[in-house]
């Protein structure tokens, strides 16, 4: 008879590379200048597209993390109360995307957020399994 591991070895030679990877999904950095006493961050809404989040729901997030209010402009860009450096408004998107992008489980970028009432919840489309989120704003 086979021995487990033998199997599980098998089976983990089988699959494919892509499944060990973890680093194939990238959050872009934020691009922009500082006109004035505002920052302004021209690639926000390709950060979103990126991250399959809204934008006003990472606004959010990211305003309150960098302590700062924030206004979406039409053009796409996002406005921001003051001088702010990038490093500190990348740290807050990379803060989102742990807590309502990736998969706990996984570490996957694959994931929806549903929400059922008052409550909201990262469901992952690889697993399936939901974690419930608790509001930071």
């Amino acid at each position: 008879m086979v021995d487990y591991k033998e199997l599980l070895a098998k089976a983990r030679k089988e699959l494919p590379e892509s499944v060990f990877e973890k680093e194939r999904f990238v959050i872009p950095k934020v691009k922009g200048h500082i006109q004035g006493n505002k920052t302004v961050i021209n690639n926000f809404l390709q950060i979103c597209d990126a991250l399959h989040r809204e934008a006003q729901h990472v606004l959010k997030y990211v305003s309150r993390a960098i302590a700062t209010p924030g206004e979406l402009k039409k053009s796409g860009s996002l406005l921001v109360g003051a001088k702010v450096p990038a490093s500190r408004i990348n740290q807050a998107i990379q803060d989102y995307a742990e807590l309502y992008v990736f998969c706990p489980d996984t570490g996957k970028p694959d994931t929806v957020l549903e929400k059922e009432g008052s409550l909201t919840y990262l469901k992952s489309m690889v697993t399936g399994t939901r974690k419930l989120i608790k509001s930071r704003f």
